[in-house]
């Protein structure tokens, strides 16, 4: 007999606005102090059901973790970076979920080169482990490090811990040789923590609603009670972030909403630790700031200059701004990256990252517009490359490149002589050749008339590209995050099976500009939505895939778009994956009591406004459920999770199992020890996706052993 759903018991609550009543039969399901025995009792009945439904797949999820763990180099070293007097790097270890933090003596005193190696073997210097994060998190069923900051004398380390998943950091200092506690723990930080000197951290506390509102000074030693707050901010649409200079002479706060942003800055070498204010807060204006010799060099968007500007001002002048790199409208700066005698920009052109570095004049003399930048190419016709952390006293930059068939891979590029030495690529096992891989790119049509980019993968001899090709599409789109088609090796598990995947770039997303991000929020959230409905369409059209064989994969706010996506077309997909969803987005931005509420009113609007609240109404995937055929569904959810809390998934749930008219699939499977990233450890990160990919696999019944 088939294991029957659990019941959700209906409890009729009036939400009123505008004069327009909601009823909310599932509100119960919200528990701020997440101990309802009530409420628990029906996250762990919903576990329970989705494990008895994908018991008969369970052997197939146990396959498809095997294979993709017997891919994985278990026991690997990270590339070293050359500090100081020491190589720092990471370590994994066979059967060991998390990483060793490690040290090992400079033999030499020359100068970094791209040739640098860190030297192993019998006659190199000896390891030092720093930390074991296996060893710290023994008796923890989650455990993450969200910061690792040595000191400038080397002797010590910073490190915030997070055992529970909710994102809020323990803060340690320990003694780097004998790896002891120096003073007491601060507790209740960000993972933003920098040094001011060898005696003093800067670290991010924050509200009752997880809003990062403080930066606070520490003396070593001391009580975190008698700690200074060197800055409060009291605007609930704004947060906090700490970044330190390359130069490593001075700190920038960062005070940031969606939409603006503002700049503290404190020169560390100075015995008093003052916060000056950097650029000024006004609306619409988004600044990121570094240090070079006698300048800022400053990054800074407004109205007119949507895709950036990259400018320099003297340390004693700020109000004297040198154009370095203009405004373009079809080039968007990203990032920078400072050194003593070079910059590399980091910017997007056609939804493509571009990687452009230039010479500097010496410190001391004034600075000019940049020219004769050399571009670094990349061979894969979709790719993500993102900045590692570089010495500023050298000529090397450090990026990681990947693409979707090519694994994470870090580059030293000499910008002197433009000479680029690969320092380490992951080794996937097991006869991977990326050879046997297509990765390219098509474009859709959205409803407008936009064209929209989808990147693409899969292996040439198992697809025919005939539609018959089972496939599953991601999408995201929100909060001018870009989604680049980076390396995945749990993802060829399915790929090997003959599948596509298939990643539509959509507006909200930043892949194209910020002009691409700002034409999918507010009041054109929509776009986002029939951008990947249009993608979906365009790739069957394409014969990449069918109806019968479409399946769609969201997370957070990706999940919002699968929620619409579902409610506006459920005919189009087969099955849907829909992780940590943000999919009560009406009721959850009318109440201001719900961490990260009011921060996100510049994405979504102010439903407290009318406009938007029936905007809002008209997408929000909980508000929209209705009584029509849904193709298989499976809901994740965390119940520490402090950026989307689990009644939202459950509410979605609830809501579906009442209405929906179809036998498909309906699932909910929540964790109770984990956050907004799920579990912690890198094989039990594997093993959610087994089972994710399990579930598509039963969805397309595609469980027979020809498939396996």
């Amino acid at each position: 007999m088939a294991a029957a759903p659990p019941v959700y018991r209906k409890v009729p609550r009036e939400l009123a606005e505008h004069g327009d009543v909601r009823v909310d039969n599932y509100y119960w399901l919200r528990d701020d102090s997440r101990s309802d025995p009530a409420v628990l009792a029906h996250l762990r009945a919903e576990n329970d059901y989705t494990a008895a439904l994908m018991s008969d797949v369970k052997h197939i999820e146990d396959e498809i973790f095997s294979e993709t763990r017997r891919k994985i180099k278990e026991d690997d070293t990270h590339a070293s970076l050359r500090k100081g007097q020491y190589y720092y790097y990471e370590r994994t270890l066979n059967g060991k979920e998390y990483v060793r933090h490690c040290r090992r003596l400079v033999p030499t005193d020359g100068h970094i080169t791209v040739y640098d190696v860190m030297p192993i073997g019998p006659d190199a210097p000896d390891e030092h482990i720093i930390l074991d994060e296996n060893v710290k998190a023994e008796g923890h069923a989650y455990y993450s490090i969200g910061a690792f900051k040595v000191s400038p004398s080397g002797k010590l380390v910073a490190y915030g811990e997070d055992t529970n998943g909710d994102e809020t950091y323990t803060l340690y200092v320990i003694d780097v040789e004998s790896g002891k506690y120096v003073g007491q723990p601060l507790k209740g930080v960000t993972s933003d923590i920098e040094w001011a000197g060898d005696d003093y951290l800067v670290y991010i506390t924050m509200d009752s609603l997880h809003r990062p509102d403080k930066v606070c000074l520490h003396k070593l030693g001391s009580d975190q009670s008698n700690g200074t707050c060197l800055y409060h901010e009291k605007d609930d649409m704004f947060s906090l972030g700490l970044q330190a200079s390359e130069s490593k002479q001075y700190l920038f706060v960062r005070s940031e909403s969606k939409n603006s942003s503002f700049i503290f800055h404190i020169d560390i070498l100075k015995q008093n630790k003052q916060l000056l204010v950097l650029t000024p807060r006004l609306y619409g204006i988004d600044t990121t700031a570094s240090h070079r010799g006698n300048h800022f060099y400053i990054k800074r968007r407004s109205e007119e200059f949507y895709n950036s500007e990259l400018v320099a001002c003297p340390l004693n002048n700020v109000a004297e701004a040198t154009v370095l790199l203009p405004h373009r409208e079809s080039v968007k700066i990203q990032d920078f990256q400072l050194f003593e005698n070079h910059i590399a920009v980091y910017e997007r052109e056609n939804g493509l990252p571009k990687l452009t570095v230039y010479g500097l004049p010496a410190s001391g003399e004034s600075v000019r517009q940049l020219q004769d930048g050399r571009v670094i190419d990349f061979v894969d016709p979709v790719y993500a490359v993102e900045p590692e952390e570089s010495q500023f006293r050298s000529s090397i930059v450090r990026f990681r490149y990947s693409s979707l068939k090519t694994p994470p891979s870090v580059f030293d590029y000499d910008m002197d002589s433009g000479v680029s030495v690969l320092k380490k690529i992951d080794t996937v096992l097991g006869g991977f050749d990326a050879s046997n891989y297509v990765s390219d790119r098509t474009w859709a049509a959205s409803s407008d008339g936009t064209q929209i980019p989808i990147s693409v993968l899969y292996r040439e001899d198992l697809v025919k590209l005939d539609g018959s090709d089972p496939m599953l599409l991601y999408g995201f789109g929100s909060y001018e995050v870009c989604i680049d088609p980076s390396f995945s090796g749990s993802i060829f598990s399915l790929v090997d099976r003959g599948f596509v995947y298939a990643i539509a770039h959509i507006r909200g997303g930043g892949e194209m500009g910020r002009k691409w991000y700002e034409d999918g929020k507010l009041l054109k959230k929509k776009n986002t939505f029939t951008d990947f409905i249009a993608s979906a369409e365009h790739l069957i059209e394409r014969k990449y895939s069918s109806k019968e064989k479409l399946c769609i994969h969201g997370k957070s706010a990706g999940g919002l778009l699968i929620g619409a996506a579902l409610n506006m077309r459920p005919d189009l997909f087969k099955a849907a994956v829909v992780e940590v969803p943000f999919v009560d987005a009406l009721t959850t931005m009318l109440d201001p009591t719900i961490p990260l509420t009011t921060a996100e009113w510049e994405e979504w609007g102010d439903p407290r406004k009318e406009e938007y609240y029936y905007y809002m109404k008209s997408y929000s995937p909980v508000d929209n459920v209705k009584a029509q055929e849904y193709p298989h569904i499976l809901v994740t959810a965390g119940l520490n999770d402090p950026c989307v809390m689990y009644s939202e998934p459950a509410k979605f749930v609830a809501k579906l199992r009442e209405l929906k008219t179809d036998d498909n699939l309906l699932l909910l499977k929540c964790e109770l020890g984990a956050g907004h990233n799920s579990k912690s450890g890198r094989f039990e990160k594997l093993r959610e996706d087994a089972f994710t990919y399990a579930f598509i696999l039963k969805a397309l019944s595609m469980t027979q052993k020809e498939w396996l």
